[in-house]
């Protein structure tokens, strides 16, 4: 028994691995094959490209984040049904999380899924030259099977000849095509916003250009041949997604343009333990909905759309009448913004938001933050309680400013440092980090166990009300007396 999958990686970033995967994506999907993508890493928009492309959900492989056995059962659970899976790698091959290791990196993930590699060479200004860059990323391991090559920003199919000998001579591996310099195919810069515009269908004649031209010069029969391999197992527990519990609670989760950054695991294991998820969009007006016993605002582009956003009145109110009433919470970096009193854009306008977190969120041009986190939680975490850790990843544009001491939600460390991050107040846990909840499952339990615990407990609906003056939330003081909520 055998099934294909293989691994576009690139010597580096910015080589056109996306630009590739999505051509071969349209291309076998056009040729009447079931395709399943995967991103390396942590990302979030690459993922979006996928699905789009392919119309199944996009899986993230991170071998950081997740270990080995989840990484697989991921990737099984993912892959069913599909004629082939193509998995994007991220950054050069062998970049991950530190430079003495393959930690984190592409090449670690194709060694834990045992899948074949195609690496991307861009092939501007160089022919023989590019059988050395692929013979030493063969050579620095010998746990890789890098398969094949794709030959990028060639100039002419003279070039690629050139190329393509040197390489097949000095390597012993296949060039199975290439894409031509200057043919005004790449895609869109990634800003923010894109993602967007991918969910309204606006790229899908690009996507299938796209496809048309990977046809046209890479070859894919060769590319199957190449990405058969055996079926992976797992040697270890049971799927940590098999269902456990029947549904014993609700947890509504913003769903729209602005907040749409979800692993797809996240949700899946929230269900797995007894979630009912309840989508809702914010940004088209949408309160939140009722009865629900948890809250999931999740990552995005809450900058985006700030003047939407700041105008809906109603659903501000029902979210904030909801958090100040005690319901379990999580906010991650778009939701958190959103939770703040207000986002400053970069061309210092100020719009206001649901000011459930006492500070301003402010946008800048410079990226603030990158890089893997590791996090504890601090006492009080409902989500991280007694020193729990779980793994997870921060990325924004944006900086939280408030003029008091604002209590710090969890403990994150990178790369550099350790610091104090996020807020907290009761029921709600809010920060910029982006949880990845297989990292740490029990975090899903806990939310769960608390969700079950505020179904339970009608008395913070009541206290809701006695807040209350002609329908309008004015309260002012700690909403439950007696119950441990403090003010927020």
């Amino acid at each position: 028994m055998t099934e294909r999958r293989v691994v576009i990686a690139g010597t580096g970033s910015g080589v056109g691995k996306t630009t590739l995967t999505i051509g071969l994506m349209a291309a076998l999907k056009k040729e009447g094959l079931v395709v399943q993508g995967f991103k390396c890493g942590p990302d979030y928009i690459d993922p979006t490209y996928h699905t789009a492309v392919t119309g199944r959900p996009s899986r993230n492989l991170d071998s950081w984040m997740l270990n080995e056995d989840i990484v697989k059962d991921i990737f099984n659970r993912g892959s069913t049904g599909s004629d082939i899976s193509l998995i994007e790698g991220v950054m050069g091959f062998y970049d991950g999380k530190n430079p003495r290791s393959n930690k984190g990196s592409t090449a670690e993930v194709s060694m834990l899924t045992k899948s074949p590699v195609i690496l991307v060479i861009n092939c501007e200004s160089m022919a023989r030259s590019a059988a050395a860059i692929v013979k030493g990323f063969q050579c620095l391991s010998k746990a890789v099977n890098v398969v094949g090559v794709i030959a990028n920003r060639v100039g002419s199919e003279g070039h690629f000849k050139l190329v393509k000998t040197a390489i097949e001579e000095e390597c012993h591996i296949p060039v199975i095509g290439y894409l031509l310099r200057g043919n005004n195919i790449e895609i869109p810069e990634r800003h923010l916003g894109l993602v967007p515009a991918v969910e309204r269908g606006e790229l899908e004649g690009f996507f299938e250009r796209l496809g048309d031209l990977v046809s046209e010069t890479i070859d894919l029969e060769k590319l199957l041949e190449l990405s058969v391999t055996e079926p992976l197992h797992i040697n270890g527990s049971p799927t940590i997604f098999a269902k456990k519990e029947e549904k014993v609670c609700r947890i509504a989760v913003a769903k729209d343009a602005a907040f749409n950054f979800y692993y797809k695991e996240n949700l899946e294991l929230l269900e797995a333990n007894g979630a009912e998820l309840v989508y809702f969009s914010p940004l088209a007006g949408e309160k939140l909905p009722e009865p629900i016993d948890g809250l999931y605002l999740g990552g995005g582009f809450p900058e985006e759309f700030v003047n939407e956003l700041a105008r809906e009145e109603k659903v501000k109110q029902s979210i904030k009448e909801a958090i100040k009433a005690g319901l379990p919470t999580l906010a991650e970096c778009g939701g958190f913004m959103y939770l703040a009193e207000t986002i400053q854009t970069t061309d210092q306008k100020e719009y206001e938001m649901l000011g459930i977190v006492p500070g301003k969120v402010k946008m800048q041009t410079k990226r603030a933050a990158l890089g893997y986190r590791e996090i504890t939680g601090i006492k009080g975490n409902f989500l991280l309680p007694d020193h729990l850790k779980a793994k997870g990843h921060e990325y924004h544009y944006s900086n939280f400013h408030s003029n008091r001491e604002v209590p710090s939600a969890y403990e994150t460390k990178g790369m550099r440092d350790m610091k104090r991050e996020g807020y907290m107040n009761t029921n709600l846990i809010a920060g910029y980090t982006h949880f990845h909840f297989a990292s740490s499952p029990m975090m899903v339990k806990n939310w769960i166990q608390k969700c079950k615990e505020n179904s339970r407990d009608s008395s913070y609906v009541s206290n809701l009300e006695s807040y209350k003056v002609n329908g309008i939330f004015t309260a002012t003081e700690p909403i439950a007396k007696g119950n441990g909520l403090n003010e927020i």
